[in-house]
């Protein structure tokens, strides 16, 4: 049920047209009335489970019903009570056993809101009805019928309709007017819309209202025995609140029930310190019932709610109208503007969340009495020329009574000194013996037990005078058509305290009427308004105050000024308008004001803004003639006269519009910019005078040279044209004239215009003539001037068609081109230039210059070592081709020129000029020349070495020898070296030291001499093993017992030199490789020694020989022969031995071999042990007679490089941490 809205908070069942809580009235028709046949009629009201309906007892209690249960509601007259039922909804009669039942169904078609205002059960019943469960009473939980009368309409005897239609039983609930609280503990608060909220709100709002007009003569409804008992939260006489009634929005689940009764358990709170106009309050917050769920062992306590506390307040009795007057969460509160000696009735109420609970019971304190409020200032009540009554209103005595009251005054001095003139309980006061018209001020203040009241605030009050004196007569200021102002003089005589008033009585001339009063007041001036214009007015004076009127004053005539006439009328043109003038007529006005018309004056401007405007005419006729004009111009015309009453309004003005005439002659045109040899741009202004309309064109008409007639050249709008298809350095005139609607104008003067001189013609092709195979004359005839004089001539020149420069610049007709190549084809093309401009370029011509001897060699070029090969030797592959490797690589390899007697030459070819180069002639100084053919490549031979030669080369064609290249130097390199002689400074099975020359071991890096040292292969070919500077070389792998072949040569930046003869260098036996450490075992005095086996060497035995070595002696041989182990007995107890073993290989053709003797093993004596300790230490003596191996070389270097590392690194990590940190 709390997933619905109720219809209270729909809006839908509460209709807020429908008047809730009052008698509705009697509707034009009224719904069917079911009347019962007993004397009375049973209404049944169901209320659902988890649902409440509350009712008001006779005793004026409110009694709460909680659901499940059908309340039957009985009508004391036996007439049912009639039922609204709201928009959507219809009534039907249901009778069961002899009891009616009225249900209000919504109708199927009816759907305000988009869903239906009924409230369902949670489970949707399966029958056809389910939807209507909340209005169907169940018969098995029906009650006996008591005797209930309803008196929610104020006890009239029949049931309220409105509870019926409005309130449901399922969700009915009754706020009183002190608690218009909102409905709370439905979590369907959350899902209503702005607008249901806004209906709920105006709904509670209207129930207030009802319940404030009736609520206070609702009767009780009488309990029944069969009726619930009422509740024991009621006894208070407060109405019950929305925590016990659940305010129609479901039941709530247990937790929010807790926290209700929590809420409703609140006691009244207890004033602490009362004030005249403050209260201090404080009050216990609630606590939990008994009845409240402890939380068991081991679970957390709930946590407790936030509660806020409002505090409300009551100054019409117990059961009076609460105002709130503090909200908030401390457990106490402040109240101030309080009313002084006042009961008041406060309560307190807990709220959390949306719960409210029941405002607490009520208590009671009145404020403490203060002094007075502050009285009103007296008032004058009479008074005369000499004395003053005053009177005063008594101001609330705030709890205590007022004993007397205390008038402070002045003295009349105008000063804020107060002195005290009365003091009394009495609310009045008079003075007397006071000064004629004097002002005296006066302040009031009260008095009681308490203490005294503020002063009030101060009143200035005047004493009578006598009656003023007559005035003057009054003055004219200033007279209008319809008002006339009028001022006059204060008495004569009077004070100037005295309050005097004035009344200004008029007469009108003729009327009949006598004097009448215009005006009332203390001014001395006043205007009279809504007169007669031109009329005559007769005005006096009376002054008064008090004591009474003076005597009138003299009287004055005034009268009021003519007003001004009316505009003239009919305003129209006479006649036909006129280029330059027009004529006006008009008609007097139909209204003069009251005076005679003098003049008329016509007004008029030019255009149709109006903005200025010229008086044209001033006179008494009523017509005039407006000349001066400009011809096709728009005028604006107006009239006004102008009488005694003053000027009349002007009238609407007239258009009148002049016609054109032809536009007056142009200036002569005039020439823009410098006149251009075949076209000239002229400008021309506008006529001075248009005419009256704009031009639309004009015309151009030009004067040619020796002919008499024009031609039109332009025709159109622009102010300027360009003329072409002129002939230079000609006169043509040309004149102008413009043109608008009205037709052409007269022309302007002639204006003489003399075209510029043109650009040259175009140059006819220039002339070539060669004067040697580098030099030739161009040369080219004048062409036509055109007007000017040629300046200079331009000549372009280029080996390309597309792509002449500019070569001369200058007046003559010939030009002389040096510096040109020989057999080589040009263009060239003259051009023409004169004051006007440049001409044309003539066509290009062809030259071509005869052939000459060649060019100088520019580049020349010394041969590398590499390609000074001879040329004439040359290898026969093709008929050879089944021999050897070996022939066929000596035969590839090219023979080379050797650097100390030859020099290798190469040059690029130069331009022959036109003619084929035959030969070159190589220059090289003191030697005879060299003549070689047309080659680009020659090598100089039989030339001395380590020698620097001058070397230049020249070029011949057929027609001559060209110049000589330039002088260039080079050098024949030295001899090479002869080879060394070659030695073997040691030898081993598998090496061969080889030593040549005297130098040392090492190559100096200044060292020029290199050498390069060969060994012979098995094939017979020798094979390159160093090339460097060194003198020494060790040779590695090699057979043991083998001769080797070698050679050496030296070479150096002269070349290489010639190998040496074949040296033989044979590499002796290898020894047998060293044996391991033998074993040596003790067998009681005597002693095994084993060692490892070794292959014979290439079928050389191989045998053994074993020495040892007894304490501190020498080593001494103990056997020798082929046998792997060896027993040596009778040993010493108390001496240590040592054993090495080595393999000696028996050569065949050679004496034997000795290899390298194994490391030492050492065997020490044995111990002899006592019994206690022979247990303890007999693993220990096992362990110390096994002999000890000693390291082998190999484990030695590795151990030695190992340490080496370890050093390094732990240096490094030094200098890292203490000298780059």
């Amino acid at each position: 049920m709390a997933e619905h809205t109720s219809p209270l908070e729909s809006g839908q069942l509460l209709s807020p047209d429908i008047p809730m809580l009052t008698s509705p009235p009697p509707p034009q028709h009224p719904p069917n009335i079911v009347n019962g046949d007993g004397p009375q009629q049973v209404i049944l009201v169901q209320v659902n489970p988890g649902e409440a309906f509350t009712i008001q007892r006779d005793d004026g209690q409110f009694q709460c019903i909680t659901g499940p249960a059908q309340v039957p509601m009985m009508s004391p007259n036996g007439s049912v009570p009639q039922i609204y039922v709201p928009p959507g909804y219809v009534q039907q009669i249901i009778e069961e056993n002899g009891v009616r039942r009225v249900l209000v169904l919504p109708q199927t078609e009816f759907h305000p809101g988009g869903h239906s205002p009924l409230h369902h059960p949670p489970p949707p019943q399966p029958h056809a009805h389910a939807h209507l469960q909340a209005f169907i009473p169940h018969p098995h939980i029906m009650h006996a019928p008591p005797h209930l009368y309803s008196g929610m309409a104020g006890g009239t005897g029949d049931m309220n309709p409105q509870y019926i239609s409005q309130y449901h039983p399922a969700h009915t609930s009754i706020y009183s007017e002190q608690e218009p609280h909102p409905q709370h503990g439905r979590p369907a608060f959350a899902h209503r819309d702005e607008r249901a909220s806004k209906t709920y709100e105006r709904l509670q709002k209207k129930l207030k209202e009802r319940q404030g007009v009736g609520g206070g003569g609702v009767g009780g409804l009488a309990p029944s025995k069969d009726s619930p008992p009422p509740s024991p939260q009621k006894s208070r006489g407060t109405p019950p609140s929305g925590g016990d009634l659940q305010n129609g929005l479901g039941e709530l689940d247990e937790e929010a029930k807790a926290l209700q009764n929590c809420l409703d358990a609140i006691c009244k709170p207890v004033v602490t310190d009362i004030q005249a106009r403050g209260v201090s309050l404080s009050w216990v917050a609630p606590s939990r019932t008994e009845g409240d769920e402890e939380p068991k062992e081991g679970e957390e306590s709930p946590a407790e709610p936030s509660l806020t506390y409002e505090v409300s307040v009551s100054y019409n009795g117990k059961d009076g109208k609460y105002k709130a007057a503090h909200s908030g969460v401390e457990l106490s509160a402040t109240l101030q503007d309080l009313r002084p000696a006042t009961d008041y009735h406060v309560r307190v109420q807990a709220m959390c969340n949306c719960l409210q609970g029941i405002p607490s019971d009520p208590v009671s304190f009145t404020t403490l009495s203060c002094e007075p409020d502050t009285p009103s200032p007296p008032r004058k009540a009479s008074g005369t020329k000499s004395s003053l009554v005053l009177q005063w209103k008594a101001p609330c005595d705030n709890g205590s009574k007022i004993q007397n009251y205390i008038l402070q005054w002045d003295e009349g001095k105008g000063t804020s000194v107060f002195e005290q003139c009365f003091y009394g309980p009495q609310k009045q006061y008079r003075l007397s013996k006071l000064s004629t018209a004097s002002r005296y001020s006066f302040r009031l203040a009260a008095k009681n037990d308490m203490g005294v009241s503020e002063f009030s605030e101060v009143v200035h009050i005047m004493t009578s005078c006598s009656v003023p004196a007559p005035p003057l007569s009054p003055e004219l200021v200033q007279p209008g058509v319809t008002w006339l102002c009028v001022r006059w003089q204060r008495p004569a005589g009077s004070p100037k305290e005295d309050d005097i008033s004035y009344v200004l009585e008029m007469e009108e001339e003729g009327s009949g009427y006598g004097f009448q009063a215009s005006y009332d007041g203390e001014e001395l001036s006043h205007t009279i308004r809504n007169l007669h214009r031109s009329t005559t007015y007769r005005f006096r004076v009376v002054a008064y105050n008090a004591e009474g009127k003076s005597n009138p004053s003299a009287v004055s005539e005034f009268t009021t000024a003519p007003d001004r006439p009316s505009c003239p009328c009919r305003l129209t043109v006479k006649g036909k308008p006129h280029p330059t003038s027009f004529r006006l007529t008009w008609e007097p006005p139909k209204d003069s004001g009251g005076s005679d018309v003098t003049k008329y004056v016509v007004e008029l401007s030019e255009g149709l803004c109006g903005s200025s405007w010229n008086q044209v005419y001033s006179g008494s006729a009523m017509e005039c003639v407006c000349d001066g004009l400009s011809p096709g111009c728009s005028y604006q015309a107006r009239v006004h006269c102008i009488s005694a009453g003053g000027e009349s309004p002007l009238t609407e003005a007239l258009q009148v519009q002049t016609p054109p005439v032809p536009p007056g002659p142009c200036q002569p045109p005039r020439v823009v910019g410098k006149p251009k040899a075949r076209e000239v741009q002229i400008r021309w202004a506008p006529p001075l005078v248009d005419g009256g309309s704009a031009v639309s064109s004009y015309s151009v008409e030009m004067f040619a040279p020796q002919v008499e007639e024009s031609r039109e050249v332009y025709q159109g709008y622009e102010l300027d044209c360009t003329v072409g298809s002129l002939l230079p350095g000609r006169s043509y005139a040309f004149r102008i004239r413009a043109a608008n609607k009205a037709g052409y104008g007269p022309f302007s003067e002639r204006s003489e215009v003399t075209t510029g001189p043109g650009a040259p013609e175009t140059c006819r092709p220039p002339c070539f003539t060669c004067k040697s195979p580098t030099c030739a004359v161009v040369s080219w005839e004048a062409p036509a001037c055109n007007g000017a004089a040629v300046s200079e001539y331009r000549l372009e020149w280029g080996a390309a068609e597309g792509s002449m420069q500019l070569c001369y610049t200058g007046a003559a007709l010939s030009h002389e081109m040096r510096g040109l190549l020989p057999a080589t084809n040009y263009f060239c093309r003259v051009q023409a230039v004169n004051v006007a401009g440049v001409g044309l370029f003539s066509d290009a011509v062809l030259c071509q210059t005869p052939c000459s001897v060649p060019a100088t060699v520019s580049s020349v070029h010394a041969l590398r070592e590499s390609e000074m090969r001879v040329e004439c030797r040359t290898t026969e592959r093709d008929e050879e081709e089944d021999e050897e490797e070996e022939e066929e690589d000596e035969e590839a390899a090219p023979l080379l020129y050797s650097p100390s007697t030859c020099l290798g030459l190469r040059w690029e070819a130069p331009c022959d000029h036109g003619s084929e180069i035959t030969s070159y002639l190589i220059d090289l100084g003191e030697k005879q020349p060299i003549l070689t053919g047309p080659v680009t490549k020659y090598i100089i031979q039989n030339l001395q070495p380590d020698t620097t030669y001058r070397i230049r080369i020249q070029a011949l064609n057929s027609l001559g020898a060209g110049p000589f290249s330039h002088t260039f130097k080079l050098k024949t390199k030295p001899l090479p070296p002869l080879p060394p002689r070659l030695e073997c400074t040691a030898s081993s099975h598998q090496t061969l030291r080889l030593k040549w020359g005297d130098g040392p071991a090492k190559a100096q890096p200044t060292d020029s001499l290199q050498y390069h040292l060969q060994m012979e292969d098995r094939n017979g070919r020798f094979i390159s093993l160093y090339k460097g500077p060194c003198h020494t070389h060790k040779v590695q792998r090699l057979n043991e017992s083998t001769s080797y072949a070698f050679r050496i040569q030296a070479f150096n930046e002269a070349g290489e030199g010639p190998f040496s003869t074949v040296y033989t260098f044979t590499t002796p036996l290898s020894p047998p490789a060293p044996l391991k450490a033998p074993r040596v075992e003790r067998v009681d005095e005597s002693c095994e020694v084993s060692w490892e086996t070794l292959p014979p060497m290439k079928g050389d035995p191989v045998i053994y020989c074993l020495q040892s070595m007894q304490g501190n002696s020498d080593f001494k041989q103990i056997y020798r022969g082929s046998a792997t182990s060896f027993q040596l007995p009778n040993l010493s107890s108390s001496t240590d031995y040592r054993f090495r073993v080595c393999a000696v290989r028996q050569c065949q053709d050679a004496p034997e071999i000795i290899g390298p003797y194994s490391s030492t093993v050492i065997l020490l004596p044995p111990r002899i042990d006592t019994p206690g300790a022979s247990g303890a230490t007999g693993s220990k003596a096992a362990e110390a007679q096994k002999p000890k191996r000693s390291l082998t070389d190999e484990q030695f270097s590795f151990l030695i490089i190992a340490l080496l590392a370890v050093t390094s690194i732990l240096i490094a990590v030094a200098i890292q941490y203490f000298v780059i940190e």
